[in-house]
């Protein structure tokens, strides 16, 4: 199995990160894809970096979306980007 592609950072008791995940774990479902999460209270870069933004996607390691999960806009990103290849 390779990599995941998406990566959620959020905080635990986080109900947009919960929301966020939900619909990450519908797309992967659906596409096979996988995705990793990271917390940001255990790392403190990523908590200078995204504290306000909360939940934050990143998809082959870019910012894809934050506060919000766009499902439409990120099956669309992970077509995308398989077609022309990671960037």
């Amino acid at each position: 199995m390779s990599a995941p592609r998406i990566t959620l950072i959020g905080k635990p008791d986080c109900h947009l990160c919960d929301d966020a995940r939900v619909v990450i774990e519908r797309v992967c479902a659906d596409t096979g894809e996988s995705f990793t999460e990271r917390n940001i209270l255990d790392e403190p870069e990523l908590m200078a970096a995204y504290a306000e933004q909360i939940p934050v996607t990143l998809v082959d390691g870019k910012q894809h979306d934050y506060w919000r999960v766009d499902e439409t806009r990120l099956r669309k990103a992970l077509t995308k980007r398989k077609l022309f290849g990671r960037r």
